[in-house]
């Protein structure tokens, strides 16, 4: 089956989520000194966002993905309980968020300054309650889904005793349910079609010591992956390796070990990648996917969302962007292609980087020959902004502006060599005759370009209209592209 048909599959099904909410609390801002009442930063304060984390983060990626989603979860009787309640309404089609009197709802606070954690503040007790609190409608919504997720943060809704009945609501409704596991003891979990803890738990749950970068890590692996399959009756296990990718093994065949590299290209917050995982595979395996197809999709998914700031869910076209640029990406130039990004995902980078504090900025031409002049544009525009988009016409386009002679190279040669510039931070091809609906999706804090002013430069205008600025780069005389075919047909 097709990665690309798996990712489109999503939207015909339905996934039910239990397991521990929170609240997400981002603060923004920038460090510039150390405080002169104590050793300590003083954080400027500039913006903040709050979202949903743990199993909301679960069920926000279900529904980016485009999946329907239903939750069951605990949340207290405050004001935080109010704002995840209203969170979960936008991103679920059925919510159970059930009040506990007495406890807080879980809610982490973290102080960002650029691509820093600062600090974070945890304001959290591990409920508890009457395991009867699920009530009588479990069942019912087990056999609505087409597969069950348990997220387990070990904050107390997914006791033995309430795990166990989920569990067995499932097996006799024959719908997978999939595990993402908290704490050493896996008894809670019998049963269960997939377990997926990271290396860390995997370890702790098995009284192992194992590690990818030692030449014994499989045999440990099958040896670990055996100890659950005997205790607990788990029928398969999906271990998250981090920077190495993951490794599956199943009890049906515990000798056999089957591993991923991971998908990274940068990594700014690993924050609620997990939340991603558990999202895609479970997504994929509820569209049909065997369990090698969604493991390829969830590290794929993972690898976006850790080259994100903050708990961020991945959109099912993320996946498909980046199973776009996976096939192109063998051989020579593969990093550079990871440069080459579509409209969609250049505004959401810049977003992200506005987020971070970081300048955008954006220039664009159609680069057909490369010479020292658009070396010295591209040096000048790098010099005034912390990241630089550069937006190329597509040779349709070029030959609209130019005529049928042109361009000289295609677009796929001049996107490439422009993302091998280390002064080019993204590439975007764009098919329109001017700039300005790509400046329209991106909004840099500065546009850059030679040879205009702001009254013949529609795109400059549109710029400093929001509040961007505009500037306007020297030339270095004697550097075209027509100077330099003309030399080559002389």
């Amino acid at each position: 089956m097709l990665l690309s048909s798996i990712v489109k599959g999503y939207r015909k099904i339905r996934v039910l989520c239990i397991g521990d909410v929170m609240l997400d609390h981002f603060l923004y801002g920038k460090v510039e000194r150390i405080s002169p009442e104590a050793p300590v930063p003083v954080f400027n304060f500039q913006s903040e966002k709050k979202m949903l984390g743990g199993a909301g983060n679960v069920v926000a990626n279900l529904h980016s993905l485009g999946c329907s989603a239903d939750i069951i979860c605990f949340i207290g009787d405050d004001e935080a309980g109010r704002q995840v309640h209203a969170l979960l309404e936008q991103v679920c089609d059925h919510v159970a968020a059930l009040v506990v009197p007495g406890f807080p709802t879980i809610e982490k606070t973290r102080v960002i300054a650029g691509n820093n954690h600062l600090l974070r503040i945890d304001n959290e007790r591990r409920f508890q309650c009457d395991d009867e609190i699920l009530g009588s409608k479990l069942e019912e919504r087990v056999r609505e889904a087409d597969i069950v997720l348990l997220s387990d943060y070990a904050k107390g809704l997914l006791s033995p005793e309430r795990c166990q009945r989920v569990v067995k609501a499932c097996v006799e409704a024959q719908k997978p349910v999939i595990v993402d596991p908290k704490g050493d003891d896996y008894s809670k979990y019998a049963g269960a079609t997939v377990v997926k803890p990271n290396l860390k738990e995997f370890n702790q749950a098995t009284g192992l010591s194992c590690h990818p970068s030692e030449p014994d890590f499989q045999d440990r692996l099958r040896e670990g992956a055996t100890r659950l399959f005997e205790r607990y009756g788990i029928r398969n296990l999906l271990v998250t390796l981090s920077e190495y990718g993951m490794a599956f093994v199943s009890a049906a065949h515990p000798d056999e070990v089957f591993r991923i590299p991971t998908e990274a290209r940068e990594v700014f917050d690993v924050s609620g990648a997990g939340d991603t995982s558990l999202a895609t595979f479970g997504a994929s395996l509820a569209a049909g996917a065997d369990i090698q197809d969604a493991m390829k999709l969830a590290n794929i998914a993972s690898g976006v969302a850790v080259g994100k700031l903050g708990t961020s869910c991945v959109t099912a076209q993320e996946i498909l962007d980046a199973l776009s640029r996976r096939r192109s990406s063998t051989g020579p130039g593969w990093k550079q292609k990871n440069k080459i990004v579509s409209r969609r995902e250049a505004a959401a980078i810049a977003a992200q980087c506005r987020e971070q504090g970081k300048k955008v900025g954006f220039t664009n031409g159609c680069f057909d020959l490369l010479h020292q002049g658009h070396l010295h544009s591209l040096m000048q525009a790098r010099s005034q902004c912390d990241v630089l988009m550069v937006g190329l016409n597509t040779d349709a386009s070029i030959k609209r502006l130019k005529g049928p002679e042109r361009p000289i190279q295609d677009e796929k040669t001049r996107a490439l060599l422009l993302a091998s510039l280390e002064f080019v931070d993204f590439v975007i091809m764009f098919d329109d005759d001017t700039a300005l609906p790509l400046v329209d999706a991106i909004r840099p804090d500065v546009i850059l370009k030679e040879g205009y002013t702001i009254d013949r430069w529609p795109e400059a205008q549109f710029v400093e209209s929001y509040g961007g600025k505009a500037v306007t780069l020297s030339r270095l005389d004697g550097y075209s592209t027509t100077q330099t075919i003309a030399r080559m047909k002389g």
